[in-house]
């Protein structure tokens, strides 16, 4: 069996998430306390307890999909010593894959994902900006349609999630053009409810920003090779990670192709950590051959430890 281990990004959050695992162990009890002391906050409380509103605010969001991401990761180690192959993460999710494959310190992690949160987050004026994802079209279709319907603004694509999923992103007017293309070239536009909109060109200011913020950080060796988003390719030096996470930003996630060439390296099985099993469906429409067990839970953490009983 070769693994890879992922990270989902923005978008999986939800109140209460990871309760289970942190009252399971303390382990994870204490990647919570870090995150606390981190950002000088009852951080927990906000991700256990609410509201929702402040959860899903981005400078809110970031640090706490990945504090889960990291707990969930945590409580998998009690269970087993299995080391991963690779490891990705999907946009945010890349943090998370940076922690566990050792680069980066989780404590940084929490503090540069509370800044870059922020930093998207002033990029770009409410109601400025949209996202929207299409449905049942090719890539180049949907590139085709972003460069037609930009007239003087943006949109482009912003995630290449699994055939049939792409997202587009960019100026509110510009998206809306692009959908109507989409539409009458048959596709399915679900507009989506984002605070700004991330992966393209309007989050250059949010990525100059980070640029400036990432001199602070010391990136560690890594530990396994990670599958970057910017590249879908593996990178394992540490002099690249600050480039490729300032890039991201306004750069496409590349989430199809960096799947694709994992499972091309001979990886059969995913194990992903965090809140929700996003990752876990765009895998399995990417390569419905793979294993797919998403840590979110105390019960997700039953089945990878069934797996590992029927493998060892």
């Amino acid at each position: 069996m070769k693994t890879a281990f992922v990270f989902p990004g923005q978008g999986a959050q939800k109140v209460g998430m990871g309760k289970d695992l942190f009252d399971s162990s303390d382990r994870v009890k204490n990647i919570f306390k870090q995150a606390d002391n981190a950002l000088d906050e009852d951080f927990q409380k906000l991700i256990f307890e609410g509201p929702a509103d402040d959860l899903t605010l981005t400078a809110n969001t970031q640090p706490a999909i990945l504090t889960v991401s990291i707990a969930a990761l945590e409580a998998f180690k009690e269970i087993t010593d299995i080391k991963p192959d690779f490891v990705a993460g999907h946009s945010l999710g890349e943090f998370s894959a940076l922690v566990a494959n050792g680069m980066l310190d989780f404590s940084d992690a929490v503090k540069i994902t509370r800044a870059r949160g922020t930093y998207m987050q002033e990029a770009v004026p409410a109601g400025k900006g949209a996202m929207a994802a299409v449905m049942k079209l090719e890539e180049d279709i949907i590139t085709q349609a972003c460069i037609e319907a930009s007239k003087g603004e943006i949109v482009s694509p912003a995630n290449f999630n699994c055939p049939g999923q792409i997202v587009i992103s960019g100026d509110f007017n510009a998206v809306e053009r692009a959908s109507v293309l989409l539409k009458e070239q048959g596709g399915r536009i679900i507009p989506l409810k984002v605070s700004a909109p991330f992966h393209c060109e309007l989050m250059a200011p949010a990525a100059d920003k980070l640029n400036k913020y990432l001199r602070t950080i010391t990136i560690g060796s890594a530990d396994y090779p990670l599958v970057t988003n910017v590249d879908a390719a593996p990178n394992s030096d540490s002099e690249r990670v600050k480039e490729l996470l300032v890039k991201q930003v306004t750069s496409t996630v590349k989430w199809t192709d960096s799947i694709k060439y994992i499972i091309s390296q001979g990886v059969d099985t995913f194990f992903e950590f965090g809140p929700g099993s996003v990752l876990a469906g765009l895998i399995s429409k990417i390569d419905p051959n793979v294993t797919v067990i998403s840590i979110n839970s105390v019960s997700g953490l039953d089945k990878a430890r069934e797996l590992l009983e029927k493998t060892s």
